[in-house]
């Protein structure tokens, strides 16, 4: 599938399914998430930042399938997790998603994610 075919499946909604492996069980495990799209790249904020579970699969298996309207892509991530870099995401989400919304939703913040979306 092309990129192309997934942001416009994006674009009909605010949020992507993530499925990831789990670090210990194997499992796969699906959750909604907010997310930015800029270009190619694709930036995810976990909820309770470095203590979310996705987040720390992730770390140990730096992989996502991303899911939207029916369309599926797999993507390497990079778990970001200095300062400066995810103060940078959380400006993006708040202003896509509003300040409010994110202050409401998202604790711990100290990591965010990259995937960048295929070609």
């Amino acid at each position: 599938m092309s990129t192309q075919a997934f942001l416009k499946a994006l674009a009909e909604s605010n949020e992507v399914e993530i499925s990831s492996e789990g670090r210990r069980s194997g499992k796969t495990y699906r959750t909604p998430v907010w997310y930015v799209v800029e270009g190619r790249k694709m930036l995810l904020l976990p909820v309770s930042g470095s203590k979310t579970n996705w987040y720390k699969n992730i770390v140990e298996k730096p992989s996502l399938t991303l899911r939207a309207g029916g369309r599926a892509v797999t993507v390497s991530v990079k778990a970001l997790d200095e300062k400066e870099a995810v103060k940078a995401v959380v400006e993006k989400f708040r202003a896509k998603y509003g300040a409010g919304e994110i202050k409401k939703y998202y604790t711990g913040i100290d990591a965010a994610v990259e995937a960048i979306l295929p070609d």
